[in-house]
């Protein structure tokens, strides 16, 4: 995947089209009632993020949101505006090269559709596909991050890391305090069909750090502590409309900027938020952000 170019033009177009708006409600926005089985997890062999005449480099991104009842609000957040506002950013910053992005979709284990994953796309698609997931409004208890771990440690072939030896990004974003632990093994065969016996949420997230730099943006509180030390931002609600700035510094902190540098793009106030959010990362002595 990865063809094609996103313009803020074909953005402009769909969110006519779809009726898109922040003041709608979660059921207005993702309008789908069930899952369509292109994105169920155990109907799908291999994502691809491959290079391309148009994309030479590829750079995979995965954008993970929290689709439990509590979090109805982010997701109409990112599918009106932060998406956009984001993949517009990683264009006009050069952050990345050739950036594809991958949209997923978890939620608590016990519900019908935990886990739903798009392709890697670097044009309207990423956008279209977003909007065409399920949202279950379902419990919020035990969310299943580790099965997208798995999902994209075992059903993925990239480029970037095959050819390059370079780690894509993954980002997941959501207040579920609980992280799904016990039964691992069981959840993963569930959701996504795969045998991983022994697996345990530890070894599923050693595995996608192989291919993927991983960090979670958690809103409201500091839980599941013992994940993603050091790669983990805490922030509270009223800092949700800075979460695309937050992805790109990130991903500009990992790939070498400097701390200061990251942090001057934005106006005084903005950045200062954003000093506050990234000082969160594990920085080394030279200012640069910890390589998994």
């Amino acid at each position: 995947m990865g063809y094609g170019s996103y313009s803020a033009g074909d953005w402009a177009k769909l969110k006519t089209s779809r009726q898109i708006s922040s003041t709608k409600q979660v059921e207005e926005v993702f309008e789908r009632r069930e899952c369509d089985p292109k994105f169920n997890p155990r109907f799908i062999g291999t994502r691809e993020c491959f290079d391309s005449d148009d994309h030479p480099h590829s750079t995979p991104i995965v954008v993970g949101l929290d689709v439990t009842a509590s979090m109805g609000y982010l997701a109409v957040k990112v599918a009106s505006e932060a998406l956009n506002d984001l993949i517009m950013k990683l264009y006009s910053t050069n952050a990345v090269e050739d950036p594809a992005l991958m949209c997923a979709a978890y939620g608590d284990y016990r519900d019908g559709a935990p886990l739903q994953v798009t392709q890697f796309e670097s044009d309207i698609r990423i956008a279209e596909q977003l909007l065409d997931l399920y949202f279950e409004d379902g419990g919020n208890c035990q969310v299943v991050i580790p099965c997208l771990w798995e999902f994209l440690a075992r059903h993925t072939n990239i480029d970037a890391i095959n050819k390059r030896g370079e780690k894509g990004f993954i980002f997941t974003i959501g207040d579920e305090a609980e992280i799904r632990q016990d039964s691992v093994p069981e959840t993963v065969r569930r959701v996504i069909g795969d045998d991983v016996r022994n697996a345990t949420a530890h070894s599923l997230l050693a595995e996608a750090e192989k291919k993927f730099h991983i960090f979670h943006i958690m809103i409201g509180n500091d839980g599941n502590k013992d994940f993603l030390p050091g790669h983990k931002i805490v922030i509270n609600k009223d800092s949700v409309d800075l979460i695309p700035e937050i992805i790109l510094g990130t991903i500009q902190l990992q790939k070498g900027m400097p701390f200061d540098q990251v942090v001057s793009q934005w106006d005084s106030i903005n950045g200062t938020i954003l000093s506050n959010a990234l000082g969160q990362l594990q920085i080394t002595g030279d200012g640069q952000a910890v390589t998994l």
